[in-house]
């Protein structure tokens, strides 16, 4: 079931909701709601592998109390291990094995496994699942019953797209949260925008990307892509993923807010980062944070004497990374082009060198855009054709009338989706709530309300016409 869907927001979130807060005499049996109505809501759409993830929940409960309750440091880290392993072992069968059969079969090996689909969501409830034990292990938290982990893994608002979110960061809230009028409006005016995010930009976007992207898989002897129309879809993408990406953000955080949790940011306009490192301080905050906590500090980080452990580290982090993505060798080489640039800008101090703001800018956004087509194309081999064809190496031409057509059509979606890329919002706010000016806030705060209606129907609007509404999360 996903958010931007009418089953969901017509049906699933009001009932939700509705009995949620008539069940507010006990914060006990609301945990229960939340858990029952998480689980049917990945039922939905697995309805075999909710049996997994509960699986999971159970596995990692016992783990933890088993860790915390052994007496001896080596028990501790034996049953660690174990848990781990099996955590990871599960993530591989499940979505790299049907990748290495392949890999294994071209090198000519006879290698059958069976047609499994890829449980959505695996990887962001394996990580946090991951992230409870360890964090019991270290001491940093402690074991709670199943019913708890089991609410804190399969949360419905970011179980399938995250945020990932430890859980010593919301083990109080689950106990102890409060609930108010501002914290529900508030959560609901979050939740709105991300579905306009989503719906009226990021889906406009995905047309147009998949579209060119297509044309760029049929061969050069059917259709050569000129430059022109090569240079939109990869822009076209690079603001599909990140309005898909953050608008699911939005709207889970608000949701969580709906009923009583703060979920911690996971996009900072990582399109206004001046450099690749900056970037990644922007994008996919929980992610990033992820790996930096249980996989770069624990290998020794930047903190070590010889310079050659520290490249390692970087490595290894960029490579999970890239796995973690997805089982496509396009999904690697994205990590190793990250490694290769954030090691170029260590070592060369580049672009903090330049005194040009919009230098350090413009190269971002160029690196960006370009990990970008191999993040996005099917094959090595494609994503090449494709960079052949950005700067008219394919006998392609640079001129496209399809690329015209396409800018007339979708003008004001790229309009609106290149200007929010900036923290146009939070100029408003300021320029709104810190004016001296308050009858101007006070006209503000009053069409606020109805541009937001106005927005939900435009959405309910376009998904009841069929519109295209692709679900990027499939790979993850």
């Amino acid at each position: 079931m996903l958010f931007s869907s009418l089953v969901f927001l017509l049906y699933f979130f009001p009932v939700t909701v509705l009995v949620y807060y008539l069940l507010s005499f006990s914060r006990t049996l609301q945990n229960v709601w939340l858990l029952i109505m998480s689980l049917i809501f990945y039922a939905w759409g697995e309805p075999v592998y909710v049996l997994l993830m509960i699986a999971s929940i159970l596995l990692n409960s016992l783990a933890a109390y088993w860790v915390q309750k052994a007496g001896k440091d080596g028990v501790k880290k034996l049953i660690l291990v174990i848990v781990v392993t099996l955590n990871l072992l599960s993530l591989f069968i499940f979505k790299y094995l049907g990748f290495v059969a392949g890999i294994l079969n071209s090198a000519g090996l006879k290698v059958t496994v069976p047609q499994m689909t890829l449980p959505i969501g695996i990887s962001f409830y394996t990580f946090q699942a991951l992230s409870y034990v360890v964090d019991v292990y270290r001491g940093d938290t402690d074991a709670e019953n199943p019913f708890n982990v089991g609410l804190y893994i399969a949360f419905f608002p970011q179980l399938i797209a995250g945020p990932i979110i430890q859980y010593r960061t919301i083990s109080d809230q689950i106990r102890n949260r409060k609930s108010s009028v501002r914290g529900f409006t508030l959560g609901l005016c979050r939740f709105v925008t991300g579905l306009g995010r989503k719906v009226l930009l990021a889906n406009a976007f995905a047309a147009m990307a998949d579209h060119i992207f297509t044309l760029s898989a049929i061969g050069n002897e059917r259709y050569a892509v000129p430059a022109m129309l090569a240079w939109l879809g990869s822009i076209a993408y690079s603001l599909q993923i990140f309005y898909d990406f953050s608008a699911y953000s939005d709207m889970a955080i608000g949701l969580g807010a709906i009923f009583g949790f703060r979920f911690p940011e996971n996009f900072n306009y990582p399109y206004i980062a001046d450099s690749i490192s900056d970037f990644w301080r922007r994008w996919h905050i929980s992610l990033t944070s992820w790996f930096r906590e249980y996989v770069y500090i624990p290998l020794g980080g930047n903190r070590v004497a010889n310079q050659d452990y520290m490249v390692r580290n970087i490595f290894v982090v960029w490579l999970l990374t890239g796995i973690w993505h997805g089982a496509n060798i396009t999904f690697i080489f994205w990590g190793m082009f990250y490694f290769l640039m954030q090691l170029a800008e260590r070592f060369f101090d580049f672009p903090s060198k330049t005194t040009r703001p919009w230098v350090r800018h413009l190269y971002s956004l160029l690196i960006i855009n370009f990990a970008w087509v191999i993040f996005r194309a099917d094959s090595l081999y494609q994503a090449g054709r494709f960079f052949r064809n950005m700067f008219a190496l394919n006998n392609n031409g640079v001129y496209s009338d399809l690329c015209m057509l396409l800018l007339k059509e979708n003008w004001l979606q790229l309009t609106l989706g290149i200007l929010f890329c900036m923290p146009v919002g939070q100029i408003i706010e300021k320029y709104t709530y810190d004016h001296p000016e308050k009858f101007r806030s006070k006209v503000i705060n009053v069409l606020y309300a109805p541009f937001l209606l106005l927005i939900f129907a435009l959405c309910l609007a376009s998904l009841s016409s069929g519109s295209y509404n692709p679900f990027i999360y499939f790979n993850f």
